[in-house]
């Protein structure tokens, strides 16, 4: 048996004993989970500018999440 077998067949007792609740709860995480990933739907282009910010945050280029809520805090204020 698998180590993947044997962690269903544990699930698997919790499941049969489990309420509503709990039931409702595990539902919604295995729906989630089959989701498709919002980076699959992204375009081309966009995923090689994410890759290349990457690059470039590695390097340490570019800026901070600081530098840059304060460069436009001014527009994030109500």
């Amino acid at each position: 048996m698998t180590a993947t077998q044997a962690l269903r067949k544990e699930v698997k007792k919790y499941i049969d004993k489990a309420d509503d609740k709990s039931l409702r709860m595990v539902r919604a995480i295995l729906e989630i989970d089959q989701e498709e990933d919002f980076w699959d739907k992204l375009p081309e282009h966009v995923k090689a500018d994410v890759a290349e910010a990457k690059l470039e945050s590695e390097k340490g280029e570019g800026f901070t999440t600081d530098e840059v809520m304060k460069r436009y805090e001014k527009w994030l204020t109500k």
